[in-house]
């Protein structure tokens, strides 16, 4: 059966349809569409699931652990009381409300529509085949050799060597939707590989086992 590895972009998703080692790259405007690719086995997605309502995701600390100097490439998840924020100056305040004093990034708020969308989507109880995973976990599990950033000419081939050998990335590329960066294809691509482990039981999840107030699991796959 196919698996699902999904990235953000621009307010919509890329994802990457992962059987054996052909992988299909889609241009997917919404949760909706993401949820509706048929018969995928497991959906991995690039963005936080499980949402604390206090404070940092334990899956967050071990994620930046594990990357060492590439861990600023983790985010810190938004708690769950900024999801229902109207602006930014908002969800600074609900988030320093929460946390007892920690406030929300430019960078992270940016998230919270998306992240707001697929925790609606997942519904109650949630979606258990829809999990979160991180794309520099995944390359770094491929190949600890990924070292450079992804936007650089080095990142990039770093990133291509590591996924040849799993699947056929560049044919991937070459079909792949206008307009995609590489960048984000090539992030799904690397999801849709955490995406087969799970599914193939072999993947290993950061995390503590806990799930946030919705049921969610608070953990990053890889």
């Amino acid at each position: 059966m196919p698996v699902l590895g999904v990235d953000g972009w621009r307010g919509a998703w890329v994802g990457a349809l992962l059987e054996g080692r052909s992988v299909t790259l889609l241009a997917l405007t919404d949760v909706a569409a993401v949820l509706a690719v048929p018969g995928v086995e497991v959906v991995a997605v690039d963005m936080p699931i499980g949402l604390s309502d206090d404070g940092v995701r334990a899956c967050d600390v071990a994620a930046r652990r594990c990357l060492g100097r590439a861990g600023s490439s983790v985010f810190a998840a938004p708690v769950r009381a900024v999801l229902g924020a109207g602006d930014y100056a908002e969800a600074r305040r609900l988030s320093v409300g929460a946390t007892g004093g920690t406030s929300l990034s430019a960078q992270a708020f940016q998230l919270v529509r998306s992240i707001r969308a697929l925790d609606d989507a997942l519904g109650d109880p949630p979606l258990e085949h829809v999990v979160e995973v991180h794309p520099e976990l995944a390359f770094r599990e491929l190949d600890d050799a990924v070292a450079d950033p992804k936007v650089t000419a080095r990142g990039l081939a770093q990133r291509l060597a590591a996924l040849r050998p799993v699947m056929d990335v560049d044919a991937a590329l070459a079909a792949a939707p206008p307009r995609v960066p590489a960048v984000d294809a090539l992030d799904a691509c690397a999801a849709a590989w955490s995406a087969r482990r799970v599914a193939d039981g072999v993947a290993r999840c950061l995390g503590d086992g806990s799930r946030d107030a919705r049921g969610r699991p608070m953990r990053i796959c890889v």
